[in-house]
């Protein structure tokens, strides 16, 4: 994870990297040749990289011309550590931004999170050195040594695994942050298109009309870079109030209208919540309800009565059956519902099953007494109790009140447990 201004931008320490090596792509690995063909002393490299695997270099620090961290030895002491590497001017900046823009593959690819060896192969081309050569990167330690020490060759060593997941943090060191290179990307890009590009430097050849047909397939999905995501708002926001001194038009009940917008905008909220959470991607996708299904959900919402009235009998139910379907919901959503009003005759495997976990649920001298009924139903004899099976395989409590079975509690996989609460209440 990394913070800070566009010019600056600070990473977490890292963790330690035993098993495995510092670099992956290409681009790291050349980072560290950089680094192993400077230090004269491979002893203080073999230092640097154990301090590296144990995790000895803190929180790293990447600004234009310089890193910086905090890196322990075995005993605690606390060294900065400063690696520079010279910043490009601004001449190899125009050069380099106007060779990017006359290829369009590049900037996907650093979109991408990648440095393709043409992006570094064309920029030497242009006389540009995008990534460090021998004596390139230059030490500064707080212990004083004057040459690489196991402090700043640990330091690059982590630097090489930064690289490995974004370049940008090379073309930082070298004096441009993401936001700005991307910008003034899109501004020649725009330029180019318009006609508009700047005269050519004296004596430059022309760039030839038209973009290599590899280079345009790979920029087929560049797109700039999604802003950062708003911030949650505390609750969902109020709507709009209907009730004016104009009257509604025939037919138009507002009090019903507000009601819906408010439950619209609870829906919004909880689903922005839900978006804007860590790992989000791995939530299964919200079930698509049926009319019967999101009106009891609506009913659950507590409406004033004459809403409720309506629901009941959009959905063909009386208020008592609407108010048992509202319990069920409460307890589980739509499976709850389904087990409350579903007629079903499970697969013999099923039936099974389900005798299997209710002999083993108690102690044989604890053990209600159960008597089987149709669509996975078992009533405990002398009890106002009962339980049923649903299709996911949990058990649902439930209770007579007023002559008719209710739901009774919330589901759970252990029958017993799931039954406890009713039947402490019946005994």
């Amino acid at each position: 994870m990394s913070g800070g201004d566009e010019m600056e931008r600070t990473f977490d320490a890292l963790p330690q990297a035993r098993g495995r090596g510092f670099a992956q792509t290409w681009w790291g690995r050349a980072w560290l040749k950089a680094l192993e063909d400077t230090a004269l002393d491979g002893e203080q490299l073999k230092k640097g990289r154990r301090h590296a695997r144990e995790g000895a270099v803190g929180a790293l620090s990447v600004r234009p011309g310089r890193i910086t961290a905090v890196v322990r030895d075995r005993d605690g002491t606390a060294h900065r550590s400063d690696v520079l590497l010279k910043e490009l001017s601004e001449e190899e900046w125009n050069r380099l931004l106007h060779m990017a823009v006359d290829r369009a593959g590049h900037i996907a690819a650093l979109l991408d999170r990648e440095m393709p060896p043409h992006l570094v192969e064309d920029a030497a081309a242009a006389g540009v050195e995008l990534l460090p050569g021998i004596g390139d990167l230059e030490p500064e330690c707080g212990c004083e040594a004057w040459d690489h020490c196991p402090h700043t060759t640990a330091l690059c060593y982590q630097v090489a695994r930064l690289l490995d997941q974004d370049p940008f943090v090379l073309l930082l060191m070298r004096g441009r942050g993401e936001r700005r290179l991307l910008d003034e990307l899109q501004i020649r890009s725009a330029a180019r298109a318009a006609g508009n590009a700047p005269e050519q430097e004296a004596g430059q050849a022309r760039t030839p009309e038209g973009v290599r047909a590899d280079e345009a397939f790979a920029a087929r999905d560049v797109v700039a870079p999604l802003p950062a995501p708003p911030p949650l708002p505390d609750e969902p926001g109020q709507p709009p109030a209907l009730d004016t001194e104009t009257p509604p038009a025939p037919g138009i009940d507002t009090a019903a209208l507000e009601f819906l917008a408010t439950d619209a905008a609870a829906r919004a909220h909880r689903m922005l919540s839900d978006a804007l959470a860590p790992g989000h991607e791995h939530q299964p996708l919200e079930v698509k309800l049926t009319l019967d299904q999101d009106a009891v959900r609506l009913a659950a919402a507590g409406p004033e009565p004459a809403i409720a009235g309506r629901l009941a009998a959009g959905t063909e139910r009386q208020r008592a059956e609407l108010d048992l379907a509202v319990r069920a919901w409460r307890y589980g959503g739509a499976a709850a519902l389904s087990v409350l009003e579903e007629e079903w005759t499970p697969e013999p495997e099923v039936v099974a099953r389900a005798r299997t976990q209710l002999a083993g649920a108690w102690e044989v001298a604890e053990r209600p007494q159960l008597r089987a009924g149709g669509s996975g139903r078992w009533t405990v004899v002398g009890k106002e109790a009962q339980l049923r099976v649903g299709r996911d395989g949990r058990w649902w409590p439930y209770r007579k009140e007023l002559g008719r079975w209710a739901p009774a509690g919330p589901p759970d996989h252990d029958p017993a447990a799931a039954l406890a609460d009713v039947l402490g209440e019946t005994g």
